[in-house]
């Protein structure tokens, strides 16, 4: 993975932009990571990947609330409680 500072990345923006598009780039600021730049493709596959790994997750966490005896009034009750 490449690296810019944030001032490499300023200054050389139309080279910054163009490297994104190829690899993702990390912008470093003070010697540590702010940041890192993908590709608006790369981002909508990462946005797509942890949407369907979280409905997974929902809908595994579904089951095993029912199979342990979980209601939907329970659910409710849990979830009305403000303590």
């Amino acid at each position: 993975m490449q690296t810019y500072t944030a001032n490499e990345a300023k200054t050389r923006f139309g080279e910054f932009l163009d490297r994104v598009q190829r690899e993702p780039v990390r912008v470093m600021r003070h010697d540590r990571v702010v940041g890192v730049m993908v590709s608006a493709q790369d981002f909508e596959a990462m946005r797509a990947f942890y949407a369907n790994r979280l409905q997974h997750t929902l809908e595994r966490s579904a089951e095993l609330a029912q199979q342990g005896g979980l209601t939907e009034q329970g659910l409710n009750d849990l979830l009305a409680d403000e303590s």
